[in-house]
């Protein structure tokens, strides 16, 4: 399978911002992808750096105007598509839900993010309620995609699960970068676990992983912080953590990375980790801690 990922600075201006995504998405089915993956809450600026009643404004319904948009685009290209959305559920009802769009322009399925931070820069809680759709991967005219969304890909608990539903594929939307204040070896350290932890998810479950992340400077509208320099470094890995591309840090990209589907059986069978998971002594990871 081709897929393609696109990695773009976001400005304040959100037509800008589709459009530019729309040109992304052309230009990766011109290069033949079958299945485009976006960035974490693409259409604006990460507004999760303050707490502000009025972003909830930039929420909507699923589907929607945005939907309706990169259903078109979808259609047209005749690509698969995952997005990623501010969901308006209810009044007082939001979520951070990734939408995917089969190739006739529909809407595939949704995942809603189930673990939302609450850091300093990334107040997510404040506007997010956890997901409740669950671990479920998502079918498609390309196969069954295992869609989380950012924080999601720290937990090995998630990836397992969309393994154990059949997910063919491990897709993950994100928005994620430095905090200015810490040191630049501080800053690669986080930004290489972040990629160490996903290929893990790759190797434990026999899996491709598809990270897609922002990149550039956004400052914070309180001008309490420095704002968030996003890190990029979207990548594709196969399902031995085999890393098959990796974007840059600091600059947009529209790539397409070629993923052998048949691969995971045969990396499956040499390592059968499923097979040899004790089942009957997992009981523990349903608490929150072992005193």
């Amino acid at each position: 399978m081709k897929i393609g990922i696109v990695q773009i600075c976001c400005s304040a201006d959100k037509e800008q911002n589709m459009q530019k995504l729309a040109s992304g998405i052309r230009e990766a089915a011109g290069k033949v992808a079958a299945l485009v993956v976006l960035q974490e809450l693409h259409n604006t600026p990460y507004f999760c750096q303050t707490e502000n009643v009025d972003m909830f404004d930039l929420a909507e319904p699923i589907p929607g105007p945005s939907t309706e948009f990169f259903g078109r685009v979808a259609k047209e290209c005749g690509v698969v598509l995952v997005t990623s959305l501010f969901e308006k559920r209810a009044a007082g009802l939001y979520h951070n839900t990734a939408v995917v769009l089969e190739k006739d322009g529909t809407i595939a399925g949704k995942y809603r993010k189930m673990h939302i931070p609450d850091d300093p820069a990334y107040y997510e809680k404040f506007y997010f309620t956890p997901g409740d759709l669950g671990f479920k991967p998502i079918d498609t005219s390309i196969g069954r995609l295992g869609v989380q969304v950012c924080w999601d890909q720290w937990y090995p608990e998630g990836a397992r699960l969309m393994a154990l539903a059949g997910a063919e594929l491990l897709i993950y939307p994100t928005a994620i970068g430095y905090e200015s204040s810490d040191s630049a070896e501080e800053q690669e350290r986080q930004r290489e676990a972040w990629q160490t932890v996903q290929r893990g998810h790759a190797v434990a479950n026999g899996l491709p992983v598809v990270a897609v992340n922002r990149t550039g400077h956004e400052p914070d509208p309180s001008g309490q912080t420095q704002g968030i320099e996003f890190w990029g470094s979207s990548f594709v890995c196969g399902p031995q953590g085999e890393m098959l591309f990796r974007a840059p840090k600091d600059e947009e990209c529209v790539e397409v990375v070629e993923v052998d589907m048949k691969r995971s059986e045969n990396v499956r069978r040499w390592w059968p980790f499923l097979r040899d998971r004790r089942t009957d002594e997992f009981g523990g990871l349903t608490k929150r801690y072992l005193d």
